[in-house]
């Protein structure tokens, strides 16, 4: 394990560096979870500075925060068949793995943090975060924590996935702590992994991640209810279908403000925008805001998909939301959105029980002003986790952990 952490000297003071790993082949979720934790670890402390490392082809599109900085790492796209390629490169697999984790070793051995944060896979993609790893281990002071979302999977499916990836034995080898993003009364997202005990009594249930906006940004002046399937490259179903009801029931409001996401592809986008037109000015739409939180502080209510960023700001914003999950390719949103319903956070519309409908659609729209606010059942008690994130850490980099 890691030793005590390495001090550099900035202005006549210590500095705090670290670093947030962030696989990110595709949406936006791991990029912002990165985003909003580095905001949270370096505010307030003149001589940190932060590094993300992502694969996410819009990071360019985001601004960060004051002393938080990102690289870019070569992207790879998702085949239909489960392979992956080269984004633009025109590499296999195996060569665009390996020069991504040459990167990753260099930036931290030139940068040194003293704290490395890797989000969600224990061993990087394709096992490339391994060397960085193993050299940490064996020449780093570096303390490392692996930060988990509060629902990865069923766990069955899960504990498959992670005996395929080895990830279990990375965990156990390399990890100082574990900080689940989540509150453990609402799910464990460990919950079939065959983790040691040594493993558990290293994790830390942070709470969710609360979101705050400092810009108001340019809001609609009337009433709307906010859709927003998160970054979009599975979001149509969901934004198809709010369509439809405004459609169907020319008397739906309030109006909606549609965010399509940066990932919804273009002949799609087209498609909907004909829809849009035809409207008349009763859902407008745009591509991708990347300040979207001002767009929930405004909203009446909202209609989204279940990812973590977006519960998050549900939660934080107190909300009235309708979730639509995905079922596909895993179980998460579903899950989380399950059991958010149960504790009377959100509502949710789910395919089996509810039928995908437009009919469906608008009873749930105009519902919302109906629904309890996710404080009315208790939400601000577990929004904790930047506050807990901030503590686990100062003391991991101060070595009073």
């Amino acid at each position: 394990m890691s030793q005590s952490p390495t001090h550099h000297i900035r202005h006549g003071k210590p500095s705090r560096r670290i670093i947030f790993y962030s696989h990110d082949t595709f949406g936006l979720g791991h990029l912002r979870r990165s985003r909003a934790l580095a905001a949270a670890l370096t505010q307030g402390d003149e001589t940190a500075s932060a590094i993300i490392l992502t694969g996410s082809p819009v990071a360019g599109r985001f601004t960060f925060p004051e002393r938080v900085d990102h690289i870019r790492l070569p992207g790879v796209t998702k085949l239909a068949d489960g392979s992956y390629v080269a984004q633009t490169l025109g590499l296999d697999i195996d060569e665009i793995t390996s020069l991504r984790a040459g990167l990753i070793k260099t930036a931290i051995q030139e940068y040194a943090p003293d704290l490395l944060i890797v989000d969600k896979e224990p061993s990087g993609f394709r096992g490339e975060l391994l060397p960085s790893l193993e050299w940490l281990r064996d020449h780093g002071k570096t303390k490392t924590v692996l930060g988990l979302r509060d629902v990865l999977d069923e766990p069955d499916v899960l504990a498959a996935e992670w005996a395929r990836k080895n990830a279990v034995e990375a965990t156990e080898a390399f990890y100082d702590e574990i900080w689940v993003y989540g509150d453990r009364d609402v799910y464990d997202p460990t919950k079939g992994l065959a983790l040691s005990e040594a493993a558990r009594a290293r994790m830390h249930w942070t709470g969710y991640l609360r979101r705050e906006t400092t810009d108001a940004g340019d809001l609609p002046e009337y009433p709307y209810v906010l859709i927003t399937p998160g970054g979009g490259g599975d979001g149509a179903a969901m934004v198809s279908l709010v369509l439809e009801a405004y459609e169907k029931d020319p008397d739906l409001s309030p109006n909606a403000v549609l965010i399509y996401g940066p990932f919804l592809s273009g002949e799609v986008r087209d498609a909907f925008d004909a829809r849009v037109e035809k409207l008349n000015g009763r859902v407008m739409a745009v591509g991708f805001e990347s300040r979207i939180e001002a767009l929930f502080v405004g909203a009446e209510g909202v209609v989204c998909m279940g990812g973590y960023n977006t519960f998050c700001e549900v939660l934080s914003f107190d909300k009235r939301a309708v979730i639509v999950p995905r079922t596909v390719p895993r179980l998460e949103q579903w899950i989380r959105a399950s059991r958010a319903e149960e504790l009377g956070l959100v509502r949710m519309l789910d395919e089996k029980r509810d039928g995908m409908t437009a009919d469906a659609m608008i009873a749930a729209i105009r519902n919302l002003p109906y629904q309890n606010k996710p404080s009315a059942a208790g939400a601000d008690g577990l929004l904790d986790g930047l506050n807990v994130v901030i503590k686990r850490g100062n003391a991991l980099m101060d070595g009073t952990q």
